[in-house]
């Protein structure tokens, strides 16, 4: 009679440990490599605006004193360059005043910064703004606040500031040709209302449709000289409260003729 052989555990691995170094350790099919797709291309001269942008609104707004965070990322966001005329795209991030045509001026960098950040704004804020020349500051203020209103008295810059405006996507800011001294009563009360043209006076329809706890920024002063800026806070219905936060050059405030 044949025998059949014992196959015990320890043969079955000694014949485990041949087979394996035999045929060598196993192997899984390599994981598929995904192929790098290309990033989105990014405009050099878009990225060189971008890089001074950035500089400016670190030396001339924050460095100089203007810390609010709200007003940092608001004018770390706006494109000043598209705001100024093109034979000025050089100086678009200079910390000066430029002239946008019709005798305006769009405000040196740090006096946007000062402003808006001396406006103590909340996001559902409304407010009000007279001048808006080129719509830099109402642009400014619409990454802050719900609702900017603005009004310019100059029916060209006017019409050039809206469609500016709505061709970058600014949605919540309202721009109608007017004049100014006589604010928006139909929208009115404002939370803050901010005034980027100097009368000799502080206009009383303003000082009216500003709400209740609401602030006011406004240069007054004469025709062609230094104005004082002024930061009025109505406290209640007939009382308001005014600090000067210094001397400040600006253009007129034009009106309509009588």
């Amino acid at each position: 009679m044949a025998r059949t052989a014992d196959f015990t555990p320890l043969a079955a691995l000694l014949l485990a440990t041949v087979v394996s170094a035999c045929l060598g350790p196993a192997t899984s099919p390599p994981e598929p490599t995904a192929s790098a797709s290309p990033g989105p291309t990014v405009d050099p001269v878009e990225r060189r605006f971008t890089s001074r942008r950035l500089a400016m609104v670190t030396r001339s707004i924050d460095e100089a004193g203007v810390h609010d965070p709200a007003t940092l990322a608001a004018m770390r966001a706006v494109p000043r360059h598209l705001f100024v005329p093109t034979s000025l795209l050089d100086q678009a991030y200079e910390n000066h005043p430029l002239p946008i045509g019709y005798g305006q001026t769009i405000s040196q960098p740090y006096i946007v910064g000062l402003m808006t950040a001396e406006l103590e704004l909340e996001p559902d804020d409304r407010v009000l703004e007279i001048g808006t020349g080129s719509g830099y500051q109402a642009a400014v203020l619409a990454h802050i606040v719900r609702e900017v209103f603005t009004i310019e008295i100059i029916a060209p810059l006017e019409e050039e500031a809206a469609a500016r405006l709505a061709s970058l996507g600014y949605n919540n800011i309202r721009v109608r040709v007017d004049d100014g001294y006589y604010g928006w009563p139909e929208a009115a009360p404002f939370d803050a209302i901010l005034v980027t043209a100097a009368p000799d006076h502080v206009p009383q329809p303003l000082l009216g449709q500003l709400a209740i706890g609401g602030v006011m920024l406004i240069p007054v002063g004469p025709v062609g000289l230094y104005q004082e800026l002024w930061k009025i806070r109505r406290v209640s219905t007939e009382q308001f409260d005014s600090v000067s936060l210094g001397g400040v050059a600006f253009v007129p405030l034009t009106r309509n003729a009588p």
